[in-house]
C-alpha cells in the first residue's frame, strides 16, 4: 500500500484536525502517524501526517483546500528518496559520513553528485561511484566561481544541497538561486562564534563547551533557521585544534541528524526558526 507525507502549515482554527481527519477517513486513507503543533505566539499551525491508501491526489487536495484558510500551505509527497548534491572543500569527515550512509542504505537519499573547489576529495568520492566535479576557485572572483558551481549543480537531478564543510560564503545570487534548499553545518554552537575559525574564537574565550549547527542557509551569515545542534564538554588543557578534533565528531552527528529530519520532511521553516514534526 502507498504511503504519502502530509504536510500543512496555516492558521489555528477550531476543528482544524478534525476536519482533515474526515476527508482522510472519506478517502478510505488511513493515518499511520501524526503529529501537530500550534505557536500560541501566532496561532500558526503544523501539522505532519504519514497516510496510506490509493486515491485521487487532485480531489484530496482541493478539499483539503476547501475547509483549511486561504493563507495554508499542503504539501502532499511519497518520494520516499530525494536527490542530493552534496558541495565540500577539503575535510571529509562529514562527507565520509554522508558517503558511508549513502552506501549501506542508510540515508533516504541520493547522492547524485559532489562538487568541490578542490581535487582532494575526488579519490574518496569515486571509490563510491559517485560524480565528483572539481571548480577550482583560483583567479575567479566568488561571483565568478559560483557561476560554474551553479552550472555544476544544476547537471545533475537536485532537491536539496548540502554543505559538508564546504568553506566559502555563499553570495546572494547563490542563495537566490536555490531558495530553502541548502542545508549547511557549522563549527559552532550558534549563535556564538560566527564566521571563521570558531574553535580559535572559542579557545581564546576559554569555553567548556563546543558544539555544532546545521541550518539553512540565507543572506545573513550563519544565521538561517537553525535544525539541529549538539555539544562536547571541553576544559583548560585543550588547544584550539583539540577543540577542532573533537568537534568535527560532533559536526558530522549533528549534519547527519538535521539532513535525516529533512529528508523525512520533518522540518517546518517559520520565519528564522524551524518546527520539528
Amino acid at each position: 500500500m502507498n504511503k504519502y507525507r502530509l504536510l500543512i502549515e496555516t492558521n489555528d482554527t477550531k476543528g482544524l484536525v478534525y476536519n482533515i481527519s474526515k476527508i482522510l477517513f472519506e478517502h478510505n486513507l488511513n493515518i499511520d502517524s501524526n503529529s501537530e503543533y500550534v505557536d500560541d505566539e501566532t496561532n500558526q499551525f503544523f501539522m505532519r501526517s504519514v497516510i496510506s491508501g490509493e486515491f485521487n491526489e487532485t480531489i484530496l487536495l482541493r478539499e483539503l483546500k476547501e475547509i483549511l484558510p486561504d493563507n495554508a500551505s499542503i504539501k502532499l509527497t511519497n518520494k520516499v528518496k530525494k536527490d542530493i548534491v552534496i558541495l565540500a572543500t577539503k575535510e571529509m569527515h562529514c562527507l565520509g559520513d554522508l558517503l558511508i550512509k549513502h552506501e549501506a542504505g542508510e540515508l533516504d537519499a541520493n547522492i547524485t553528485a559532489v562538487v568541490s573547489n578542490r581535487e582532494s576529495l575526488r579519490n574518496l568520492v569515486e571509490k563510491f561511484n559517485i560524480p565528483f566535479e572539481f571548480i577550482s576557485h583560483e583567479n575567479l572572483s566568488r561571483e565568478e566561481h559560483e557561476v560554474f558551481i551553479i552550472d555544476a549543480i544544476k547537471k545533475y537531478n537536485y532537491e536539496l544541497i548540502v554543505l559538508a564543510k564546504y568553506m566559502r560564503i555563499l553570495t546572494p545570487n547563490f542563495v537566490q538561486t536555490f531558495p530553502g534548499q541548502v542545508l549547511n553545518i557549522h563549527h559552532s554552537f550558534l549563535p556564538a562564534f560566527i564566521g571563521a575559525n570558531p574553535y580559535k574564537q572559542a579557545h581564546s574565550r576559554g569555553v567548556k563547551i563546543i558544539g555544532a549547527t546545521s541550518h539553512w542557509v540565507t543572506d545573513d551569515l550563519d544565521e538561517g533557521p537553525i535544525i539541529a545542534q549538539d555539544i562536547t564538554r571541553v576544559d583548560h588543557s585543550y588547544s584550539w585544534e583539540d577543540m577542532r578534533d573533537a568537534g568535527r565528531n560532533v559536526e558530522k552527528v549533528v549534519l547527519s541528524k538535521a539532513l535525516d529530519l529533512v529528508l523525512k520532511d520533518k522540518v517546518f521553516i517559520y520565519g528564522n526558526k524551524t518546527v520539528i514534526l
